[in-house]
């Protein structure tokens, strides 16, 4: 089957072009990766699993791990 989006602004467009290519995708291997991880069952549950991993109970707690993250470097 074949999906198309029509007048996508621009600025989407780039951004998703900029993403693919962090990702080391193609454009269709990046929109294919979104649907799929978007119609994924355990989608937002699954975040949240990863979010209790980290041991996170507040804002704070991520703005700690991303500021050791930043000065280890």
């Amino acid at each position: 089957m074949n999906l198309s989006i029509k007048n996508a602004p621009e600025q989407v467009v780039e951004r998703l072009k900029q993403r693919a290519e962090r990702n080391h995708r193609s454009l269709q291997g990046e929109l294919m990766a979104i649907i799929e991880d978007a119609v994924r069952v355990d989608g937002p549950r699954s975040v949240f699993k990863e979010i209790r991993a980290l041991g996170l109970r507040s804002p704070g707690d991520s703005v700690d791990i991303v500021r050791a993250d930043r000065d280890r470097d």
